[in-house]
């Protein structure tokens, strides 16, 4: 199975302020064994991530390279593997097609895999443009609380994404033994 996982505030710590430098950059505990616990039971990893920072002049493509490969080691040191971070660099102004909850990026994400459709893929992420995103691209939506999923759950619980489920979790680690236990691991 398919696991698109939105980076900030599911993967790393985020309190609404970029994040510009790897030094900056700080996993949420249990998320990087997550990521690794799913590779191993077979699933395909992917991250999804708005990174409108770069073209607001915060930090540039050589900082996110360096934040991705900080993500990257992490993941592999632990024993999984991240097959393709998909970002969009652009600012919302920009009106482009990539940023959530467009979606763009699941199309570069579908291609990579060259699947005919994301039918079965589950996305992950913290607020309700992971979701929508999610839900465009046919992708089962999951919300974890943290990040912005608190403020994102009672969003949700007053305006609801029409037609859709979502499930939620604490966090990542959570999502991932909910998962792998429904799986049988």
């Amino acid at each position: 199975m398919l696991i698109i996982l939105d980076r900030d505030g599911v993967i790393n710590e985020y309190d609404g302020n970029y994040i510009c430098c790897a030094d900056d950059w700080h996993p949420i505990p249990g998320s990087i064994e997550a990521v690794a616990r799913l590779c191993n039971a077979g699933h395909r990893i992917a991250i999804a991530t708005n990174q409108s920072g770069i073209a607001r002049g915060f930090y540039g493509l050589e900082e996110l390279e360096a934040m991705h490969e900080k993500l990257e080691c992490l993941v592999e040191a632990a024993g999984g593997c991240i097959d393709i971070i998909a970002y969009c660099p652009h600012h919302p102004d920009d009106h482009c097609h990539c940023r959530k909850p467009l979606t763009g990026l699941l199309e570069q994400i579908q291609s990579h895999y060259r699947l005919d459709s994301l039918d079965g893929a589950i996305m992950v992420g913290d607020s309700r443009k992971d979701l929508e995103a999610g839900v465009a691209g046919h992708c089962q939506p999951v919300l974890v609380r943290t990040g912005n999923g608190q403020d994102t759950e009672r969003h949700l619980d007053a305006r609801p994404i029409p037609g859709t489920e979502v499930v939620v979790y604490d966090n990542l680690s959570n999502f991932t033994d909910a998962l792998l236990s429904a799986e049988g691991w």
